[in-house]
């Protein structure tokens, strides 16, 4: 049965392992992976690591897994204590798996003499376990007490934490069973010893509930000291070439003390045997369940550093960036390091869109990776929170993976905004990072969006036109436009055209109506109309660089670049009124 979970759980764990690295080179993220295939991906990731090796950026890889990987060094530098929580459980787990959990295959052929029940194996397995317990503390006291501010909290965080836990409980728990286990003394007894005769075998128990923490139904304390000394010479000859005091095992030991009165109850119920299935079946499970879980970061995380640290946008293969940004989806650990730097976590804070925040758009762009159904309400939210992104890097800059965020959110970016639902912020001046890469979409590719965005912000303004059915006073006042409004400025306006002579943005065109749509005199006069939904179709109000030359300029001291604010804002509300009127 053991045998069958064991290679149950291998082959679950390297079918997965084959899954996801098959998954970083056909995933296909953003628009810069959709016309390489997967065959291209692996032949320029092959060129490429044979290029690393063989040259000087070899030296650059050694330092970055030492320096990043080693010793954590990113992590250190944004938090001790998080460095600490992460050194504890990082080190602990790999301690306890190389030594403990693979010691037939490592310790065993280190050390000709191995046996776990020696020391100082004995006591290294405490100390490791207790390191990686102490960790596990640490980040439960970070996530539910502490609350790491927009440090964000998923099932998957939770599964990590209670497999892990469910390991190290279980194994504490083993180990003090054993201990104080009567069945355990006598199996290792007719295992491993040739006694027969019973006053031995009687002498040889004296010592192990003395020294070695054996609860006896058979004999208790005090013992004679010549029946000590009969069982001390048995125990050298017989158990001392595997057996060390388990005072070592510290936390074993410390519990079995603690468990001493009711060791012979659970001795009868089969403890032992229980608690070894179930910290057998834990570890196979949590095996099996890596490739699949928030776990894969520690293969994923070290690869993602090594990797960017030889990579350059400009100088990779596109091939290799398409794999990279595949790759760098597993490598997130979820810690939200980038959301605690995000420059943009007031709109998160003012809209409550957690998908503004780059750790939890990293979560959602797994989803999109995997090629799951997203509803029309979820589509909407990441379009707005990836394109909300200024590209400050400050999340990039920080990561503790390593992972190039401001190239992934660049390339996803135009992949969205391509998509059904039209995205207003592509016309507002958030669209300044899409217009400097205007280069990487096809000319007809970029200009799609805003279209579609234009003309979802005009509304129905056409309709109203036909009908002749400009807003009332009422409904000014409604939008905050009305009289006595201190937006209400455009009222004061008498068509000087002022603001349109100063206006850069209409000197740049020789006939700018035609690309405008409507000039700023001109909007002010919509305004006063009550037109208020034909000013939002103007793409004057979408292009302005808000320089405030047409408001410094006014001789009635019109607001006119604070009424486009106003004027944007109202259109993007309005859009969101009519769609979430048609959904319900």
């Amino acid at each position: 049965m053991f045998t069958l979970f064991l290679y149950t759980s291998l082959v679950i764990f390297i079918l997965g392992l084959i899954y996801k690295v098959f998954s970083w080179f056909s995933r296909k993220i953003g628009i810069s992976a959709k016309d390489v295939t997967t065959s291209e991906r692996v032949f320029a990731a092959a060129k490429g690591i044979l290029k690393v090796i063989f040259s000087s950026k070899i030296l650059i890889l050694i330092k970055v897994f030492i320096l990043d990987v080693v010793l954590q060094k990113r992590i250190l530098k944004e938090n001790f204590l998080r460095w600490f929580m992460h050194m504890l459980i990082y080190g602990g787990f790999m301690l306890l798996l190389l030594m403990h959990a693979l010691d037939e295959v490592i310790t065993v052929s280190l050390f000709s003499e191995y046996y776990s029940t020696l020391n100082p194996f004995l006591f290294l397995r405490d100390l490791f376990g207790i390191i990686m317990i102490t960790g596990l503390g640490i980040a439960m006291y970070r996530r539910f007490i502490l609350k790491v501010p927009r440090l964000k909290t998923n099932a998957m965080d939770h599964y990590v934490i209670i497999i892990l836990a469910v390991i190290m409980i279980s194994g504490v728990l083993l180990e003090g069973t054993k201990i104080m286990s009567h069945t355990e003394f006598q199996n290792m007894v007719e295992d491993w010893s040739n006694l027969g005769d019973e006053d031995e075998i009687r002498a040889l128990e004296s010592l192990w509930v003395q020294d070695f923490g054996v609860v006896s139904p058979n004999v208790k304390e005090p013992f004679d000291q010549e029946v000590l000394a009969q069982g001390r010479e048995i125990h050298e000859m017989n158990c001392a070439g595997c057996h060390s005091s388990p005072k070592w095992a510290f936390t074993g030991y410390a519990l079995a003390k603690i468990l001493n009165p009711i060791a012979l109850t659970l001795d009868r119920m089969g403890s032992s045997n229980f608690l070894w299935y179930i910290h057998i079946l834990a570890c196979f499970f949590g095996l099996a369940y890596l490739p699949f879980s928030k776990m894969f970061h520690i293969i994923a995380s070290p690869i993602s550093l090594l990797v960017n640290a030889v990579m350059e946008k400009d100088k990779s293969n596109p091939a290799n960036i398409a794999t990279r940004q595949a790759m760098e989806l597993d490598a997130c650990t979820h810690c939200g390091t980038c959301s605690l730097r995000c420059s943009v976590v007031m709109a998160f804070e003012a809209l409550g869109n957690e998908y503004i925040l780059p750790s939890e758009k990293m979560v959602f762009l797994r989803t999109l990776a995997a090629g799951k159904d997203l509803s029309r309400e979820e589509l909407r939210a990441i379009r707005e929170g990836i394109y909300l992104c200024t590209n400050c890097d400050r999340c990039t800059v920080v990561c503790p993976a390593g992972i190039n965020l401001k190239e992934l959110w660049l390339n996803v970016r135009e992949d969205l905004v391509q998509r059904g639902y039209p995205e207003p912020l592509v016309l507002s001046p958030f669209s300044f990072v899409r217009g400097l890469n205007r280069e990487e979409p096809a000319t007809d590719a970029y200009s799609n969006p805003l279209e579609k965005a234009k003309q979802a912000v005009a509304g129905n303004f056409d309709l109203l036109m036909e009908q002749n059915r400009p807003l009332t006073l009422q409904d000014r006042g409604k939008e905050g436009l009305g009289q006595g409004s201190e937006n209400n400025t455009y009222s004061y306006c008498f068509g000087c055209q002022n603001c349109t002579t100063i206006c850069p943005v209409v000197g740049s065109y020789d006939n700018p109506e035609q690309i405008l749509g409507l000039l700023p005199h001109q909007i002010m006069c919509c305004l006063g109309l009550g037109l208020i939904q034909m000013a939002f179709g103007s793409k004057m109000i979408w292009d302005c660089s808000t320089c405030y030359q047409c408001q410094e300029h006014c001789p009635q001291n019109v607001r006119v670049t604070d009424l486009f604010y106003q004027l944007k804002n109202l259109a993007v509300k309005n859009l969101k009124r009519r769609i979430e009127a048609k959904t319900t």
